[in-house]
């Protein structure tokens, strides 16, 4: 039964932004380092990874003078930090592409922060049904939002070469979730006036993009998942995120789920395995071979900070400290507030656990730790105080007011307006997590934006015109009526 009713659902942080979350936060508890994004569109996600971490991972025992519990200790979740050293992104559109390389450039890059590690990037152009000898047993994968937009020919081809040919230790998908779309409408009824009918024909369902293929359900997907991950040797855990702020009144936000489905495909290791995804995965190679390779189109180096790993002693260190003390007349600093002037990350080598290490062997400190606080935030006291100081936010970083701090958020994130909606039905615009066609279809890629293109604007940040100013309000920057 069709229906004009439409219901207004939206999400906060907007679907687009809880799938990157969801992306970081197994990159950082997994600890990776190298990562291909398969799919990447304009290179949001690779642009976020080009960010420098504001340390080094911790240092073996010979990093520090005299190595205890306390400084190897085992970082808690909010103390974890991303610390890539090699990353890729691949995608049929030039046009993408375009800004992926743009962004991703260190003229990009935020210099406010030291960079600690060296970075390597590569953007590559061609479609994933050709083998690119680089992505050979990447420590990760990832492909937000690019299944669902495969020509049946081509998807057939996605687990074959992803976790086959290449083989990475991680995979991540995501996809939309085919049953959260009867959340746009009362019971009973479809939404047919801004929604897709099948192009294929295959369904009589309503999708929330016009180049999407299909859009799986919940036990298509776990299914589907779960069959790739037995062929080629994987473990696999799914589930789905992004619900809708506002409470379904008909009471079917537990039985839809989120929006969008996502999995996690972890390596099953032996030899035995390791055998047969090189024997399943030689046809494909093969064939591939005829096709036309893939075009490497930019490669940055992101080169690390001269005193990197090079410390200095830790009288040094504690002379430099007491000095900001001095200098900021305070009695009392957070431990992160110290990190941040430059000359004393350098002075630690770009290792947070070095400073940790002399404010504690000094007699003029006093270290607040906290159990379930993040280290930046431990109090440092000056033994003996200073009369009537109490400095807890420092110069050199004024508070800033909210809507202004979450602008910050945004666009360090790499969010752009039309990157993904507040997923309002109503609006009729969705696309892929890249903000791009992902058809995969080399025959549209010359003309993918048509003549208006996404790099008009002076600032790579831009894509559209933002008027008189950008996201000067805090509503304005979560607009969840956006189009894509």
């Amino acid at each position: 039964m069709g229906g004009e009713v439409e219901l207004r659902v939206t999400f906060f942080p907007p679907l687009y932004l809880q799938r990157r979350i969801w992306v970081l936060d197994i990159l950082r508890r997994e600890q990776v380092t190298e990562i291909v994004d398969i799919g990447c569109g304009e290179g949001q996600l690779l642009a976020v990874l080009c960010q420098p971490a504001p340390s080094l991972p911790p240092p073996g025992s010979d990093g520090l003078t005299s190595p205890s519990g306390a400084t190897l200790t085992a970082l808690e979740a909010g103390d974890l930090d991303l610390h890539p050293t090699r990353i890729a992104g691949l995608d049929i559109s030039s046009h993408a592409l375009a800004s992926a390389i743009e962004d991703t450039s260190p003229a990009a890059a935020n210099t406010t922060y030291t960079r600690w590690e060296p970075l390597e990037v590569n953007i590559w152009h061609g479609g994933l049904e050709i083998f690119n000898p680089a992505f050979v047993n990447a420590e990760c994968i990832i492909a937000t939002e690019v299944v669902e937009h495969l020509p049946e020919e081509i998807l057939v081809d996605f687990a074959p070469m992803i976790m086959g040919v290449y083989h990475p230790r991680l995979l991540l998908v995501t996809t939309p979730s085919y049953g959260f779309n009867a959340r746009f409408s009362p019971p009973g009824l479809t939404n047919i006036a801004t929604g897709f009918p099948d192009p294929t024909k295959r369904t009589d369902r309503v999708f929330r993009h016009h180049d999407h293929k299909f859009e799986w359900t919940i036990e298509e997907f776990q299914e589907w998942c779960e069959g790739i991950a037995r062929e080629w040797g994987y473990d696999v855990d799914t589930t789905t995120i992004g619900r809708a702020q506002e409470k379904d009144e008909w009471g079917r936000d537990e039985e839809l789920g989120g929006a969008s489905q996502v999995a996690v495909f972890r390596r099953l290791e032996g030899e035995a395995w390791a055998r047969i995804r090189e024997e399943k995965s030689t046809s494909i190679k093969e064939s591939s071979k005829s096709q036309k390779e893939h075009r490497l189109l930019e490669t940055y180096h992101y080169d690390a900070h001269v005193r990197a790993r090079n410390r200095g002693s830790a009288e040094e260190i504690t002379k430099a400290v007491l000095d900001k003390f001095d200098e900021w007349e305070a009695a009392e600093l957070r431990l992160e507030e110290i990190w941040f002037v430059e000359e004393i990350g350098a002075m630690c080598g770009g290792w947070f656990e070095v400073l940790i290490e002399a404010i504690e062997r000094s007699a003029r400190f006093d270290l607040q730790r906290s159990k379930g606080q993040r280290r930046g935030d431990w109090p440092v006291l000056l033994v003996g105080g200073r009369p009537g100081k109490k400095k807890t936010t420092s110069e050199w970083a004024p508070e800033q007011p909210t809507d202004d701090l979450f602008e910050e958020v945004l666009q360090s994130e790499g969010y752009r307006s039309d990157d993904d909606p507040g997923f309002d039905w109503g609006s009729g615009l969705y696309s892929s997590d890249s903000g791009v066609d992902l058809s995969w279809d080399i025959s549209k890629d010359d003309n993918a934006w048509g003549k208006e293109s996404a790099w008009t604007c002076d600032s790579s940040d831009d894509v559209v015109d933002w008027g008189t100013g950008r996201w000067s309000t805090l509503s304005a920057a979560w607009d969840f009526d956006s189009p894509e």
